[in-house]
């Protein structure tokens, strides 16, 4: 495992898109539900034990697909290892605007690590469906290329689910930046553990992967995607 090569995937300067969404952060705090730094810790704890939870263990699972692709693969949605994984991911995102959101992730964070880790696998994963892989596809795939664990994957699908939004606080509240760190240095120890329970369920089948779910999450995501002006796309 290269230490480097995790640390570049879960670099915020990577450029796979995550910038430009907030987790559903942006409707929590247009509602009222998120004011400050302890509201944030609540709002990052609830996503990383449910969707968090749930798209690392895809991360997982797509890592050991992408080790399983053979070296002359063409990339081909018939015979993708990726295909059942990608489905079954799909069937856990109620929320069409997620959904959206989802592949456009997978498809910035696809193009961005094919060029610094240019391999096979990444056509298999492209060619799961026309809008590109679900971004736990695509990050499961990257980690493969690069070199990376299972457990250092999800780590790294683990940490993103609650560093964008945490990034996107600064934006939305206004609020210390080093308050933000506090936050997330707090949830460092959960992080770690998501990863490992993540890695433990990603060893079965795909449609056994965990499926837990942030019904308010879905809602709002799908109110965020109707206004006119907003400061992120999800």
């Amino acid at each position: 495992m290269s230490l480097t090569s995790l640390l570049l995937l879960a670099d915020s300067r990577l450029p796979a898109g995550a910038h430009a969404h907030s987790g559903g952060l942006e409707a929590a705090v247009a509602a009222g539900r998120v004011n400050d730094a302890a509201d944030l810790h609540g709002f990052l704890l609830g996503r990383l034990t449910t969707a968090g939870l749930t798209g690392a263990a895809f991360t997982a699972a797509a890592l050991w697909a992408a080790r399983a692709v053979p070296t002359h693969a063409a990339g081909s949605s018939d015979d993708s290892p990726f295909a059942d994984l990608d489905t079954e991911y799909e069937a856990r995102t109620p929320s069409p605007a997620q959904r959206r959101a989802s592949r456009a992730l997978g498809r910035q964070l696809i193009r961005a690590a094919q060029a610094g880790w240019p391999h096979p696998a990444f056509g298999a994963a492209a060619a799961v469906h026309p809008d590109g892989p679900h971004q736990p596809i695509a990050l499961g795939t990257a980690g493969a290329a690069a070199g990376l664990d299972p457990f250092d994957a999800a780590v790294a699908a683990a940490l993103g689910s609650v560093s964008g939004p945490a990034s996107a606080a600064t934006r939305l509240l206004g609020i210390d930046p080093d308050a933000v760190t506090a936050v997330l240095a707090a949830l460092e120890p959960l992080v770690q553990d998501t990863a490992a329970a993540a890695v433990a369920a990603a060893r079965g089948p795909a449609a056994e992967l965990p499926s837990f779910s942030a019904p308010r999450l879905d809602i709002s995501a799908q109110h965020h995607s109707t206004w006119e002006v907003r400061l992120f796309a999800s």
